[in-house]
């Protein structure tokens, strides 16, 4: 418990300017991901894909055919699905 109330300290003290040895790696979202290849690198319809990694069908339908455009997180996400699938997997049902 305090390892954790320690840490929330440093992760404060970070944020207000304090220079207290924390590191930090700033990571750049995506712009564009193509959501049909990930879907399909993986051999997956559209439901099964949606339903394995919590998307909602109607949004993923949008995305592939280019009405809308995952937002951040959701690009984030794929990244990583498309890179580590078993892994997100895993944090999902685990």
């Amino acid at each position: 418990m305090h390892e954790i109330i320690r840490g929330m300290e440093q992760a404060l003290e970070h944020a207000k300017g304090a220079d207290n040895g924390t590191k930090t790696r700033q990571v750049r979202v995506p712009d564009n991901v193509d959501v049909a290849a990930i879907r399909r690198k993986l051999g997956l319809s559209q439901t099964e894909f949606a339903l394995r990694f919590g998307f909602n069908l109607a949004s993923l339908r949008n995305w592939e055919q280019g009405r809308r455009f995952p937002d951040g997180p959701a690009r984030t996400l794929l990244k990583v699905i498309d890179a580590a699938p078993e892994a997100v997997e895993s944090a999902l049902t685990g």
